[in-house]
């Protein structure tokens, strides 16, 4: 199993990271909101049936990552700005993440054309 050596923030928008194996790379926070594996988001299975506690709803600060929160030594509790901090992403969920979402060099020169235009 890989490890993150390094989980870092990019940018309001942005999450970085380098693994133990040498691998590398950025996401969008949005893509990692996505992907939260909370029972609120993803649903949970009661009696062999997948419930959904609730709706998934777009709320101001939802993609704005305040910090990254070491669970054991198997992954991180994220917390965002909208007060939801429920979801656990194990090493390995996370890695898949980041390969499945890196995003390409000529992306993030682009989302930091973006940024600093803002600035």
């Amino acid at each position: 199993m890989y490890r993150p050596t390094t989980l870092k923030r990019l940018h309001e928008v942005l999450l970085a990271s380098s693994w133990s194996d040498g691998f590398s790379s950025s996401i969008l926070l949005s893509d990692l909101r996505e992907a939260c594996p909370c029972a609120h988001c993803t649903g949970e299975e009661i009696m062999g049936q997948t419930v959904f506690i609730g709706m998934k709803t777009f709320q101001p600060g939802m993609n704005e990552l305040v910090a990254l929160n070491p669970v054991g030594n198997y992954g991180v509790q994220a917390s965002w700005k909208d007060g939801h901090d429920t979801g656990i992403y194990t090493w390995d969920m996370l890695r898949t993440l980041f390969e499945l979402k890196k995003l390409r060099a000529e992306t993030l020169e682009e989302i930091e054309k973006q940024v600093q235009d803002l600035r």
